[in-house]
């Protein structure tokens, strides 16, 4: 397998209200007003997670996010309401161009991001040797996790949401919380790995390589 190159960052400031101002709304779309939206649609700088910050117990009801990906792929997914404090996002967003809450709020809340994002996936090759070699590189000061999954939105027998995938911590702790450059072989073949800004103003460039020759 060619190498695969993924980069991260860097990332603007984040803000808790960038998406929709401090509103209390009713069933229905909420307002999206914050400071990067043109025209009713959020333009993230850069794709990101989604973040939702209520003042009151919004665990009753939930918040269907809709909007593009890095490539403008449509993309959706459902967040539960929190309970006086914030929830995130699954997936990374582009663009969101609609917020739906499913009830009337309890009080006031904002949405925007959290300065968390994730890299395009890197797909492996099922059919090869199992040994993938994954190197990070810093630069600047930043926080990140590379992350696997064994779920397939593409698989033609039992295909996974993308907002529903399973993604777990890289083996080798090297690459997992850390702030410094880091490398690491593992003897597997995961279907789908990434890296996972989870802080910081830096960026990250990650390279997977997978051994090529196909065995007989």
């Amino acid at each position: 397998m060619q190498r695969t190159v993924v980069t991260v960052g860097p990332l603007t400031m984040a803000s808790a209200n960038a998406i929709a101002l401090s509103q209390t709304p009713a069933a229905g779309p909420l307002t999206l007003n914050g400071a990067t939206v043109t025209g009713g649609v959020a333009y993230l700088p850069q794709p990101r997670r989604v973040l939702i910050t209520t003042t009151a117990n919004e665990s009753t009801q939930t918040f269907t996010i809709t909007g593009t990906d890095a490539a403008g792929s449509p993309i959706s997914e459902v967040v539960a309401g929190p309970n006086a404090t914030t929830g995130q996002s699954v997936l990374d967003y582009s663009t969101v161009t609609s917020i739906v809450i499913s009830g009337n709020a309890a009080g006031a809340l904002t949405v925007g991001d959290n300065g968390v994002a994730g890299s395009a996936w890197v797909r492996f090759d099922g059919w090869a040797m199992p040994s993938i070699n994954a190197q990070v590189v810093v630069t600047g000061t930043v926080n990140y996790t590379v992350q696997f999954s064994m779920d397939d939105p593409n698989d033609t027998v039992n295909p996974t949401n993308p907002n529903a995938m399973t993604w777990s911590n890289w083996p080798d702790i090297v690459l997992v919380g850390v702030t410094a450059t880091g490398q690491s072989v593992v003897a597997f073949i995961p279907i789908f790995a990434r890296v996972v800004v989870n802080s910081g103003s830096g960026s990250v460039r990650a390279t997977f390589q997978q051994a090529s020759v196909v065995p007989y």
